[in-house]
């Protein structure tokens, strides 16, 4: 666990600092909304017009209020009235749509996202915590629906309001705009500088969130283990550490967001104190009216507000700029297995023959390790075939090539003469069942996992199956049989029950290839021999590869394949390899002790 501490540095091999450029990756999830942005941009712009025209308003009220004519009087301040209302019901409507475009967006880029990830290969997961990917799919999308539910409006907006209220200050008094731009490049400057390293810092912080997101899951995943070896102490630290980490990283972007903030606020009401000074002498020279300087002050206060508004919400576009680069980095990831682009079609039905042709092969992560060695061997359908071997001799690494998690570095795997590379993957992994060693158990009933296999299997098939394998039992004796919540991983059942679920989740799937992956070792010996008494039968009619330790599950075997360092150094039957000698037979002697008086 300790490698975790080390998960942010993966920002110094990926660009912390990129342009806002970035969240142009958003529009193709916008782009089948435009009817929708349609909409909401014309609320926007009427609710901007209706500010800009406010201050017009104001200026006829202030001009004429002494007037003697109060129904004229009274015309203004009903007309200023309805423009409250239309500002009102237009701002209510903007915040509607654009609110509903910001979590339309967000929902379909999880789904990308997701989509995206739950296909890659094991290769990609070795690069990548899961808990990191949950963390771009929940927080990073949680910030882009912000920004995009809220920021973006209200920065197009203030753009309006920027360039509106900038033109009738113009129109309004050329002197008095003049004096006002003399201090917009020192509003924009602060603004560039502390922008990028605002960005900078976004970034980091996402990066440690996932970071300590990743860690936790990684703990808690593993709580037993964590609580057995009395680690929790040291966890806590670790998580502790990393989410300390994080909080001061996220005080240096609120300090420099709260700076580039200040310095902007003070710069621009400083420039509107000092123009009002100015239009307060012209004013009492007679050059302009009262109505006319107060026009001009709140068209100030606009434009000015509007950059304070701008500046903040750069602020935001920067944190989500480093949030669509993420979630960008998962749904433009390279996968080291890919469908073909023109994939072959398998003949039906499959008859599940398996060939290895010269295959070498090395994980992604142990480059330098021949996992597999020059493998070449043919397995005929319907027949049972297993693999034995000391630890790390490839014997899992076989079975995860047949599902092509990976790809051979050389040599070739088929199905049926096929080699998968040129299938879709899931057109023939649908004709594999799968028992792996360590069984996974969904957060759901006993009857949910078991139809795992076969979505569309009928209950009386889901019990005929555990039945087969030796679970009708024990789940019939939970407390409501087998619509029975099993807990997340199920922490509700016991190893062997664990493993007997997922034989007959394997056993409905009724797939023509069966992969027992140690499938028997966490059972006793009486649900063992229940199990393979059942596990025979399966295999009847069936290719079926079994990878054991306990050569007493694989003595009935139509072959054994005996694999040493990645190689294949002797194959046959039981007796056969007994009675050849070398590494069947030193494990035989070991697992056999009566065997061993015997001869």
């Amino acid at each position: 666990m300790a490698r975790k501490t080390a998960a942010p540095n993966a920002k110094e091999e990926r660009q912390s600092s990129r342009k806002i450029g970035v969240l142009a990756a958003l529009w193709p999830f916008m782009r089948p909304y435009k009817a929708l942005m349609f909409v909401a941009t014309c609320a926007l712009v009427l609710t901007a017009g209706v500010s800009l025209s406010l201050p017009l308003a104001v200026r006829r009220v202030v001009d004429n209020f002494r007037i003697s004519d109060n129904a004229l009087l009274n015309q203004y301040f009903m007309a200023a009235l309805a423009m409250a209302a239309l500002l009102a019901v237009g701002t209510g409507l903007r915040y509607a749509l654009v609110t509903r475009l910001g979590e339309r967006v967000v929902a379909d880029i999880r789904k990308a996202v997701f989509d995206r990830v739950i296909g890659m290969s094991p290769v990609f997961y070795e690069r990548i915590m899961t808990g990191e990917v949950l963390s771009r799919i929940t927080t990073d999308t949680t910030l882009i629906q912000s920004v995009l539910g809220s920021s973006v409006s209200i920065a197009l907006r203030n753009m309006l309001l920027f360039g509106g209220g900038l033109f009738l200050m113009l129109l309004t008094s050329a002197k008095l705009t003049g004096l006002v731009l003399l201090i917009v490049p020192a509003v924009i400057v602060p603004i560039l500088v502390l922008g990028r390293r605002l960005r900078a810092i976004s970034r980091e912080n996402q990066d440690w969130i996932a970071a300590s997101s990743g860690n936790a899951g990684e703990a808690l995943g593993a709580v037993q283990t964590v609580q057995a070896f009395t680690h929790e102490d040291a966890s806590r630290l670790q998580f502790a550490q990393m989410t300390e980490t994080s909080y001061d990283v996220s005080r240096k972007r609120i300090r420099t967001r709260a700076f580039l903030t200040v310095i902007v606020i003070f710069l621009v009401f400083s420039g509107i104190v000092g123009v009002l000074w100015m239009g307060a002498i012209d004013v009492r020279a007679g050059v302009m009216t009262e109505g006319t300087l107060i026009q001009f002050v709140i068209y100030s206060v606009l434009v000015a507000g509007s950059v304070a508004a701008l500046s903040e919400i750069w602020s935001e576009l920067q944190r989500a700029a480093g949030a669509t680069e993420r979630l960008v980095e998962l749904l433009n990831a390279e996968d080291a297995v890919n469908d073909p682009g023109a994939p072959k079609a398998l003949a039906e039905p499959v008859r599940g023959e398996i060939s290895f042709e010269n295959v070498m092969f090395r994980y992604p992560a142990r480059p330098d390790v021949l996992a597999l060695d020059d493998v070449s061997l043919s397995i005929e359908p319907g027949e049972t075939v297993a693999f034995v071997g000391p630890s790390g001799a490839g014997k899992t690494t076989i079975i995860q090539l047949i599902q092509r998690f990976y790809d051979p570095n050389a040599g070739a795997v088929r199905l049926d003469g096929v080699a998968l590379s040129d299938l879709r993957r899931d057109a023939f992994r649908k004709h594999i069942a799968m028992v792996p060693q360590d069984p996974i158990i969904f957060a759901a009933s006993a009857r949910e996992n078991i139809r795992f296999g076969r979505p569309d299997a009928t209950d009386a098939e889901v019990e005929a199956a555990a039945r087969a394998a030796a679970a009708h039992d024990f789940i019939s004796a939970l407390p409501e049989g087998y619509d029975s919540y099993v807990g997340e991983r199920g922490v509700m059942l016991s190893g062997g029950q664990k493993q007997r679920i997922a034989i007959a989740r394997a056993i409905l799937r009724d797939a023509p290839v069966l992969l027992l992956d140690e499938a028997t070792s966490a059972l006793d010996a009486e649900s063992e021999r229940l199990v393979q008494a059942a596990v025979d039968e399966l295999s009847q009619g069936r290719t079926t590869l079994i990878v054991a330790h306990r050569l007493a599950t694989v003595k009935k075997a139509d072959r054994i394949v005996v694999m040493e360092e990645g190689r294949i150094v002797a194959t046959g039957t039981h007796d056969a390899l007994v009675a050849e000698g070398g590494l069947y037979a030193r494990l035989a002697r070991l697992q056999f002790t009566d065997g061993l008086a015997a001869e």
